[in-house]
């Protein structure tokens, strides 16, 4: 009997040392291209600058009068959720109208919906030009003034973006967010 015990032992320790970590495929690798803003404390931030972290971005914008508000709470959500994990990540909305956008009205923006700014940048400071090409090559995305209208034309998504500054998952922002699947994305690169 000692015997067969001692038999199932090995047998499970053997097992449990030889299972290997499930290795997560992402379906995405869009590789993002070079940035450079200031976030809403005027702060310069560029690609550089969350280099060796995992990042969630979005697009928006202030005076947005649809799809803004809910992206921006639902990002509140996933922050609070991020920290009653404990998971790091860095948050970064990138604004698609940067001359209505300057960074006081960014940070009263995000104020009102109670975001934490310690580890999210709402950045603005590059041209309109720049941010609709930077948002079409690097996320695949639509940024674009609506005309004849203070409106834009913009991806609903977040996105989850690795250390090496690509872009491997999307999800939808504005309607139901899948926030457990993010985080365990999101452990998956950490």
């Amino acid at each position: 009997m000692k015997k067969i015990l001692w038999l199932l032992l090995c047998v499970a320790v053997l097992t449990a040392c030889s299972e290997k970590k499930e290795e997560v495929v992402f379906p995405l690798e869009m590789k993002v291209e070079k940035f450079a803003g200031v976030n809403q404390d005027g702060v310069p931030i560029t690609l550089s600058n969350l280099k060796g972290k995992v990042w969630v971005a979005d697009f928006v914008f202030t005076h947005c009068d649809t799809v803004c508000s809910p992206m921006t709470a639902n990002m509140v959500q996933l922050q609070e959720r991020l920290a009653d994990e404990g998971v790091k990540a860095q948050l970064v909305s990138f604004s698609i109208d940067p001359v209505q956008d300057q960074p006081d009205v960014l940070k009263d923006y995000a104020s009102m919906f109670q975001a934490d700014f310690s580890n999210w940048d709402l950045i603005t400071g590059y041209d309109q030009e720049f941010i609709e090409s930077f948002a079409n090559r690097s996320f695949m995305a639509p940024a674009a003034k609506l005309e004849g209208s203070n409106q834009y034309v913009h991806s609903t998504s977040f996105y989850l973006v690795n250390q090496e500054g690509v872009v491997v998952q999307k999800y939808e922002g504005a309607a139901e967010q899948p926030f457990d699947q993010i985080i365990k994305d999101i452990k998956s690169l950490q």
